[in-house]
């Protein structure tokens, strides 16, 4: 039940060595790099320089480049498509990386140019529209008039009475001659000829109707010769923007190749930021990292071509809340990791909960989904994605842990007689009406419904037992038994008084010995620490807190039974409502649809649940929370897979 061993790696090489000897690092993945330590300062050593910034712009031109592509050159990808498989060495190839670098920037040049000819585009367009309710003026836009004659575009709103405003506008200058050349919902475009003598009082009279002068930036010739010259301009532009995304579009077959530039980069990225981590100075260079002790010999054998002298120290306890985790990685428990992660590692030194935790998470699982079709979809669906999709790192640990709790919700099911609820009692009943029909089973959740309850209580106790041995075995381990004594000890003692209790038995001359024995532990181990009254209020509380909580973790299991009654009620519910109908079609599509959606929630309900009473209520006992993953410099690739070569 311990977690994976590390030995802390000192390691010492010669400068021109450093790259090979990181990339020799990088395909054995057991070496975790990791800050200087304090006592490697030294004014003769210096961080190594690094490329990392470099990279880091490199694989965001990548993911920029891809998702230009994926919308203007999506490529047919099917669920059941395998991924790239590449050698290792092609992996590594930094000539096939340039060259889909540059394809990269190529894609992201043209995407910038058709962003460019889209925005000019609009720029166009909307000036444009600006001039086409000018079309039916017939003089240039820039025309200001002559030596005795004024000429005034411009607008006003189009609540404006034009009758009115041009009576207005005649009044105070006779000499004015006021044309509507355009009205819209807006506004209402005008061309105003007037005598210069007489311009002042026609521009005083418009401005009380709202009149303003529109601005024609660099506006010659007519409004139509204009519209004319910009329709051609953005004829050009969109021609010019359609090659952009024609060549984009051409670059599809490329998409392959920067997905495995982006696992590329990755690679080097990685080896990079390690860099920055490795202490030079002069000819030789300092790293300082963590290595597992079961690939020690990986290690040995790829630091066997270097001229560099290392060694291999266990950690010492007070730097264990420092040292990198690594749980261990079983056939069963290796799904569990996505568990264990997703409430935090634990603190190295301390008691991996993978294999305590297995049996209880998956026989949970099972008991509340506890139906043989939604097992067999669980199976086949997990099947589906280890053996088509190939699925890896946490993908993998899901599928696995589909798999197992698919096989327990099967057994669970045959042993409650559920196959999407009671789907084939429905369907007998309406092919062959008056005809009884059932699966066999041990019990029903609607039928026995206590049994269950008891059984979950009890399942729970059972756990929460394990739990505090776990407690007690470490306290025991690490020196101290009197502490484990006091805090599990007595309550098992209770625990066993309270059962023979129960059975009637254990009794001394009357008196319940064990019981007694219980509660004088319980005093002497909640005051041990407390002085005077404070005694009294310590154990006052221990009883409190001791019995309350106890009760309250074991009726947290009560959610087992709860969830394998509702999943059952409402798939019976669905075939039910589909029975009615009397109609072998309709039956099928009402209850195929009812029990894909109870099949839905409880596939995610179930996990939840279950999480939680592994988190809350068994972690609770002995868990040591804090730790940090151990993260080695290794091959890590989202898009491909790597071809293992002898």
């Amino acid at each position: 039940m311990s977690i994976v061993k590390m030995k802390r790696l000192r390691l010492i090489a010669l400068a021109r060595d450093r790259d090979e000897l990181l990339s020799s690092l990088l395909h054995a993945g057991c070496v975790e790099v990791s800050e200087p330590p304090a006592d490697l300062a030294d004014p003769l050593l210096r961080r190594d320089k690094a490329r990392v910034a470099e990279a880091k712009s490199e694989l965001a031109e990548l993911k920029q480049a891809l998702s230009v592509l994926r919308r203007q050159a999506p490529q047919k990808e099917g669920l059941l498509t395998p991924r790239q498989v590449v050698r290792e060495r092609d992996l590594l190839d930094h000539g096939a990386m340039a060259a889909a670098l540059e394809k990269a920037r190529t894609v992201n040049d043209h995407a910038k140019a058709a962003g460019q000819c889209s925005a000019r585009e609009t720029r166009l367009n909307a000036e444009l529209q600006s001039l086409r309710p000018w079309e039916a003026c017939d003089l240039p836009l820039n025309e200001a008039g002559t030596r005795c004659v004024a000429v005034l575009l411009g607008t006003v709103p189009s609540a404006v009475d034009f009758d009115a405003m041009a009576g207005a506008v005649s009044e105070a200058a006779e000499a004015s001659q006021v044309t509507l050349l355009s009205a819209d919902g807006q506004q209402q475009c005008l061309e105003v000829l007037v005598h210069r003598s007489q311009e002042g009082a026609a521009l005083e009279a418009l401005r009380s109707y709202g009149f303003s002068l529109p601005q024609f930036k660099d506006a010659s010739g007519t409004a139509r010769d204009n519209v004319r010259r910009l329709e051609e301009e953005m004829e050009a532009v969109r021609a010019q923007r359609q090659a952009e995304l024609d060549a984009i579009r051409a670059m599809g077959p490329e998409t392959g190749a920067l997905k495995l530039c982006v696992d590329q980069v990755q690679q080097v990225l990685a080896t990079e930021e390690t860099k920055e981590r490795i202490l030079a100075g002069g000819s030789i260079l300092c790293l300082d990292g963590w290595v597992d002790e079961p690939n020690v010999s990986k290690l040995e054998q790829a630091l066997a071509a270097f001229d560099c002298a290392w060694e291999l120290t266990d950690p010492a306890p007070e730097e264990y809340p420092k040292v990198p985790v690594k749980l261990q990685n079983g056939p069963l428990t290796r799904c569990m990791n996505m568990v264990t992660e997703m409430y935090a590692l634990p603190v190295y030194g301390t008691v991996d909960p993978n294999p305590l935790m297995a049996p209880f998470f998956i026989l949970f699982y099972g008991i509340m989904m506890a139906d043989m079709g939604y097992g067999i979809l669980m199976v086949l669906g997990a099947i589906f994605m280890i053996k088509k999709l190939r699925a890896k790192g946490g993908m993998r640990n899901f599928a696995e842990l589909l798999f197992y709790c698919g096989i327990s919700t099967f057994v669970l099911g045959a042993i409650t007689g559920g196959f999407f609820g009671d789907f084939l009692t429905q369907l007998v009943s309406i092919i062959s009406p008056g005809t009884e029909f059932a699966l066999p089973a041990l019990f029903t959740p609607m039928n026995d419904t206590i049994a269950i309850l008891g059984g979950s209580l009890v399942l729970g106790f059972i756990q929460i037992i394990t739990g505090q041995i776990v407690s007690f075995v470490e306290k025991t381990r690490k020196g101290h038994l009197m502490d484990a004594i006091w805090d599990e000890g007595t309550w098992w003692v209770l625990y066993l008084a309270v059962g023979l209790l129960a059975l009637g038995v254990g009794n001394i001359a009357g008196y319940p010995v064990v019981l007694i024995i219980g509660i004088v532990m319980l005093a002497v181990g909640s005051t041990r620490n407390a002085k005077g009254f404070g005694k009294i209020g310590s154990f006052v509380g221990a009883v409190y807190n001791g019995v309350t909580g106890i009760f309250s973790d074991v009726m947290s299991y009560a959610r087992l039974m709860a969830l394998m009654l509702s999943g059952s009620i409402i798939a019976s519910v669905f075939n039910t409502l589909g029975g009615i109908t009397g109609n072998v079609f309709f039956f099928l599509l009402i209850s195929m649809l009812g029990n894909t959606l109870n099949f839905a929630l409880n596939l995610l309900g179930c996990y939840v649940h279950d999480l939680r009473l592994q988190c809350l209520e068994f972690f609770g006992k002995f868990y040591q929370d804090g730790g940090k993953p151990f993260r080695p410099l290794a091959i890590h690739t989202k898009y491909v897979d790597i071809k293992e070569e002898n």
